[in-house]
């Protein structure tokens, strides 16, 4: 779950990431079972098309080709993330199957309108703007009777204005947990099913995340980016501890379009 493009790590961003989720199968606070359990829900059609914008390191379209044999659009702005999901294809056997792209996903438009059998992004709305614009766009793709799956933070409860400050987030970032609901059936989707992450889907995200930073900057003590990296990391991690863990949840929305 990246934050938005415009947030100051004091390094390159798309670097930073690529660090601190070495460690990540899946790169948002779900756990592999949780997405395994997911994708099991979907039921494609078999020889059906997929795409997942900020598809991290793809591991949702392999699940997702594996179990049902669809060919599938996977697009990352990152390099580093776009390399691991290259490799994680590779060894899987699915490079007939899975096409890459390291694009701006915001720039991408599919060969015809309404003809995926699903459309995805997973913690990356600031791609399309927002939630609701994500939702909107995703909806042109798919077909009617087509899927649109989105992966989003909210609010438990309203954020502490020490916690906003530190992680240099706006209390706009999400709404609630109905409410990111609403602005699905708002936009014309019928809500089918939502997966939320627990305590220790959070805690397992969060904590690889600082694990891999510290054990990269023992590694490379000669990076001239590993002052930064801590820096963000640590605060990163002071700020879950104290509020976020007990203010910010995430769930995964599926919608059908009618």
């Amino acid at each position: 779950m990246e934050k938005g493009p415009t947030m100051d790590l004091g390094m390159d961003r798309w670097k930073y990431y690529g660090i601190t989720h070495t460690d990540h199968t899946v790169m948002n606070p779900l756990s592999l079972e949780k997405t395994r359990e997911l994708v099991g829900l979907l039921r494609l059609p078999e020889g059906g098309r997929i795409l997942d914008v900020a598809c991290g390191k793809a591991e949702f379209l392999c699940l997702a080709a594996e179990a049902y044999g669809v060919t599938a659009t996977g697009i990352d702005l990152s390099p580093y993330t776009i390399k691991a999901a290259g490799r994680n294809v590779e060894i899987r056997g699915l490079a007939d199957r899975i096409e890459l792209l390291h694009m701006d996903g915001g720039k991408y438009q599919p060969d015809a309108p309404e003809s995926l059998d699903l459309a995805s992004c997973i913690g990356a709305s600031w791609v399309y703007r927002n939630h609701r614009g994500t939702l909107e766009v995703l909806k042109k793709m798919v077909r009617p009777g087509g899927l649109v799956l989105v992966g989003e933070p909210f609010w438990v409860t309203d954020p502490d204005p020490e916690y906003l400050e530190l992680t240099g987030a706006d209390s706009d970032l999400c709404g609630s947990h109905a409410g990111n609901v609403a602005i699905g059936e708002e936009v014309g989707l019928a809500l089918l099913y939502t997966l939320v992450s627990n305590r220790d889907d959070w805690d397992r995200y969060e904590g690889l995340q600082w694990q891999a930073a510290e054990r990269y900057a023992a590694d490379h003590r000669d990076d001239g980016d590993v002052e930064a990296l801590l820096r963000s990391a640590r605060r990163s991690r002071d700020a879950y501890l104290r509020w976020g863990r007990d203010c910010l949840g995430w769930a995964m929305y599926l919608f059908r379009k009618p």
